[in-house]
């Protein structure tokens, strides 16, 4: 018996989880129909044949349709609504991968770098893949690699690497091998990684053995293939060979050359000048006084008998610039820039890795002022265990500062950096980059397309407003997205342009960096969809809506805005639906985790989930976070049996939401079906003070609730909804959704053929589909709600 296979129809409606991954959505009836789970392969034939990974679409969406971006539909070869057969495929390791890309990208892209960006993709001979790493990795050292390479592409790349596509020139097997961490991966004419996870740090563009006349050379054999190195290949920058190495490459003590280009500044990389960095001068400003008087005015120093010690951590979101300040002010200066990215060298030996630091340490040391960047500082002196390279690290920082060098470490997790390297003589002053506003978004967005040919319906006002938590590689990538949009729509056109359209569907797609890792999409929905309700949604416009909207508004009156907010009413009447619908209308980032989902056996762990939650909130601000089950992450202290954990997460959430670091442009929703069972500590005013009863829909507003369920559902004439709203007395929100799903079904089984459904259809559901809610929790929840005023 053959494999299965459907034909479905391509449409270009990508969930932001997706796009440029490699991955489509298909019904769960279409999974169901191919035999596969999500997260298999999947063999894909339209005029060409690719392979993709598959996951689940909304229940709600059609099953006849494949969902995918139009990066695969481009591999596929297809429009949207053209046919494409898919068929499961097993799941094979890719043996070797080799890669086309533009010059620029090849010259700072490091094969290992390269493969974590691949990582958990599938590959087909001939396909354009991109740079965007996958968000949903099964493996917790891969997570931590993969957002590293994430932060390294966005800084050496810049803002075209979300952007950017590659070739794949070959593949093997072929079509459909999955990129793990024992794939070798490689350029055309450059250098390969070795192969295996051991040597994921970065070791690909670095040369084993050898003298400094025995350098090997990674070069193409006859079968397009990386070849092994050949003794005396000649070079760096041979043609053919590696990458060129830096000015200040040495040899280490036991022989090992040491390749400088971490240790030194990018050929040919743009370095941007302080008023291309909007948002960022008063930053600049303060680094380029300091920078000044230590490397231009030590004659003044020197008659005050003082001395300025240059070491500066800068802090801020993985996007906002950090790195780009740094580059710009140290040119403003006249330094050299000495670059070292962090978690490359920590993956290292820690005698490789020493030996890298003490020669980019000799360097820094000769030649003039000099500037060492070391980006995500925390990977080398990590707060919880510091290890034997974090004291090489500190030894060589006090060496550098005590000469007259600076060092300026980078971090978007300013608290994982351990407080030692914070010790005078160190990295002993900090500078903060925040997350910019809505006018900041503006400004950077008129600087971002000032080349860019903008249509006269484009309102850069409305992007900035859309674009919560974007930093400005966010909105750059946001940019060129639209960019491509349009370039998409005019292939033919001599004088393209980009529409407000483009924008809007490039939102579609692009998310913010610090909301890589969350499990809620922004909605398609809004409060104005939500039936009935008007008490209820008018209190969560003023407790939620109106502090992620007008926290100016607030500041002017003196009035601290409410914090929080305690969803609470029987189940399956809509709590999450809500909070769906609030972010859909605030525009606003959202956290949603359910309780459960912090808890963890371990002793610490749970706090530090919170902690962790808490820190993502406010990096994204404005942000709303969820907490569904709240009753199951913060029950009344003292009750449990857990050894504790429970009331330390409920300490932990305390802190976080009254504590010494004040949460700004971030508001907490719970939601619960058992009030009673939450820590009436949670309940004060500044926590969640505002407790919100969301009780069982009446006759109108389940007829409300049937009219949009029933929105792509074609009724008959004869089915009467709003009679049907007031016969489903007991029916919560979702008996009344899950009653027009019924009625569909039924349809469907009387003839798969079926143009409408009936009233008959209607009332063969009625007799399948009971009222769930429970008269005795409902009475109770009501009285509670009389109680709390």
């Amino acid at each position: 018996m053959g494999e299965p296979e459907l034909t479905l129809i391509a449409s270009l409606r990508p969930a932001a989880l997706d796009a440029r991954r490699g991955i489509v959505r298909l019904h769960p009836e279409a999974l169901t129909a191919l035999a596969l789970r999500p997260g298999d392969p999947v063999r894909l034939a339209g005029r060409r044949v690719t392979a993709g990974l598959v996951a689940a679409a909304e229940s709600t969406a059609s099953a006849a349709l494949l969902h995918a971006d139009d990066l695969m539909l481009g591999n596929l070869g297809v429009r949207d609504g053209g046919q494409v057969r898919l068929s499961p495929i097993p799941v094979t390791p890719a043996r070797r991968v080799l890669l086309a890309g533009p010059a620029e990208i090849v010259a700072v892209v490091s094969p290992e770098m390269l493969r974590l960006a691949l990582l958990g993709k599938v590959v087909t001979t001939g396909d354009d893949v991109s740079l965007l790493p996958q968000d949903v990795l099964p493996d917790a050292s891969s997570r931590t690699l993969v957002e590293a390479a994430r932060r390294s592409l966005s800084t050496r790349v810049g803002y075209a690497w979300t952007s950017t596509l590659l070739r794949v020139l070959a593949a093997e097997p072929d079509p459909g091998a999955l990129v793990t961490m024992d794939t070798l991966v490689a350029w055309e004419h450059g250098p390969a990684t070795h192969g295996g996870a051991a040597d994921a740090s970065g070791a690909g563009d670095r040369h084993p053995g050898g003298g400094a006349g025995d350098w090997p050379t990674y070069g193409a054999t006859a079968n397009g293939w990386p070849g092994t190195p050949t003794a005396g290949g000649g070079r760096p920058g041979d043609a053919g060979g590696v990458r060129a190495a830096s000015r200040g490459a040495s040899r280490t003590d036991a022989g090992q050359d040491i390749d400088g280009n971490l240790a030194d500044e990018a050929d040919g990389q743009h370095v941007p000048s302080v008023d291309e960095l909007p948002g960022l001068r008063a930053q600049a400003e303060e680094l380029t006084e300091l920078l000044d008087l230590g490397f231009h005015h030590r004659e003044v120093l020197s008659r005050l008998s003082t001395t300025v010690a240059l070491g500066v951590l800068v802090s801020g979101p993985a996007g906002s610039g950090k790195a780009a300040l740094v580059r710009a002010v140290a040119a403003q200066v006249g330094a050299r820039v000495h670059a070292l990215w962090a978690p490359e060298l920590a993956a290292l030996t820690n005698d490789s890795a020493a030996a890298r630091l003490r020669a980019v340490t000799a360097d820094a040391l000769t030649g003039g002022p000099a500037v060492l960047l070391v980006t995500d500082v925390e990977a080398l002196t990590p707060a919880e265990t510091p290890g034997p390279l974090a004291t090489v690290f500190r030894q060589c920082v006090a060496q550098l500062v005590a000469a007259g060098a600076a060092v300026v470490g980078t971090s978007s997790r300013p608290e994982a950096v351990d407080p030692a390297i914070r010790a005078p003589g160190l990295l002993s002053l900090r500078i903060d980059v925040p997350l910019p506003d809505a006018a900041l978004r503006r400004e950077q967005l008129t600087v971002l397309t000032r080349p860019v040919p903008l249509a006269d319906d484009v309102r850069l006002d409305e992007v900035a407003s859309r674009t919560p938590g974007f930093v400005a590689a966010d909105l750059a990538a946001l940019v060129r997205e639209a960019g491509v949009r349009a370039a998409l729509r005019q292939k033919s056109a001599q004088t393209p342009t980009v529409l407000m359209a483009d924008f809007t569907a490039a939102l579609e797609v692009v998310r913010p960096t610090t909301m890589a890792a969350a499990t809620l999409e922004l909605a398609r929905v809004t409060l104005d969809d939500v039936g009935d309700l008007v008490e209820v949604k008018q209190t969560l416009t003023e407790s939620v809506l109106w502090p992620l909207t007008y926290p100016d508004t607030f500041a002017r009156l003196g009035v601290q805005p409410p914090r929080g907010v305690l969803l609470y009413g029987p189940p399956g009447c809509g709590k999450t639906y809500l909070v769906t619908a609030l972010a859909g209308t605030g525009r606003a980032n959202v956290l949603s985790v359910k309780g459960a989902e912090l808890l963890s056996k371990w002793v610490g762990e749970s706090e530090r989930a919170v902690r962790e939650l808490f820190r993502r909130a406010r990096e994204a601000a404005p942000t709303l976070v969820f907490l569904d089950e709240i009753d199951a992450l913060a029950p009344v202290r003292g009750q449990a049996t857990d050894g504790g954990t429970a009331d330390r997460v409920v300490a932990a959430l305390l802190t976080e939401l009254d504590g010494v670091e004040a949460l700004r442009n971030v508001v907490v929703v719970g939601a619960t079906n058992r009030p009673d069972l939450v820590d009436p500590a949670l309940l004060r005013p500044g926590r969640l003070e505002r407790l919100v009863y969301v009780p069982p829909p009446d006759a109108e507003a389940r007829t409300e609730i049937l009219r949009a369920a029933a929105r792509n559902v074609p009724l008959a004439e004869g089915v009467d909804l709003p009679a049907l709203g007031a016969e489903l007395d007991g029916f919560s929100a979702a008996d009344c959704a899950a009653l027009v799903r019924e009625a569909a079904l039924a349809a469907m089984r009387e003839s798969l053929t079926a143009s409408t459904v009936t009233a008959e259809h209607v009332a063969a559901a009625r007799s399948r589909v009971r009222p769930s809610l429970d008269p005795a929790q409902v009475a109770w929840l009501a009285a509670y709600a009389e109680q709390r005023g």
